[in-house]
């Protein structure tokens, strides 16, 4: 049973090269945000993690924003580059933008003081196991993905237009599509150096 999802483990990489098709329908990308929405952990199952769905033009919005938050803060000479990147993004079929409720992490912190400093670490667990569950299920319908961190420069702009409570804090953007071009080699560390084992009986 594992080795199937082990595979997708596996599949999963950072693809760049998006085009603004896909290969399974749109109501096919909500069932997976969806279930991976509802069934991705949280801690205390506080269900803190919340997200927004763009596609075609709302998604092409979405970048716009980005590339202007950018041009209005970096110098001329440096803008071309990011503005090329985030026209790579642009390309792509749809975005979903990954928040986390703060009210419920305030709420989580007023009920249980003693773990008050801990609930935003375990608020970012939840961010990265959702947006890991959400990239592999759609690498694994043969789309492409990777993700982006322009928050805050494009917090206002969300929050104005499409109406997401300010207690939602973005905390990624995953950009999906077809695949134009796959991504590169991967290089690993030797497993030695990242994994201990204590206590087994056999290897």
């Amino acid at each position: 049973m594992s080795s199937a999802f082990l595979s997708a483990v596996e599949s999963r990489r950072t693809i760049y090269a998006l085009g603004n098709t896909l290969s399974i329908p749109e109501s096919k990308v909500l069932d997976i945000v969806n279930t991976a929405v509802k069934h991705s952990p949280t801690s205390f199952n506080s269900q803190s993690s919340r997200v927004l769905v763009l596609f075609g033009e709302e998604h092409v919005k979405l970048w716009g924003f980005a590339k202007a938050a950018l041009k209005a803060i970096l110098p001329a000479e440096a803008y071309p580059a990011s503005e090329q990147r985030l026209s790579g993004f642009e390309a792509g079929a749809g975005t979903v933008i990954l928040f986390e409720d703060k009210a419920v992490v305030k709420g989580l912190q007023d009920a249980m003081p003693m773990y008050a400093e801990k609930f935003p670490q375990w608020a970012g667990h939840a961010t990265g196991i959702l947006a890991y569950v959400l990239w592999t299920a759609l690498e694994a319908e043969g789309l492409g993905a990777n993700l982006q961190h322009y928050n805050p420069l494009i917090d206002a702009d969300v929050v104005k237009t499409w109406g997401v409570p300010e207690s939602w804090e973005i905390t990624g953007q995953l950009v999906f599509g077809d695949i134009k071009a796959p991504a590169g080699d991967k290089t690993f560390k030797p497993l030695e150096e990242r994994v201990k084992v204590a206590g087994a009986k056999s290897a």
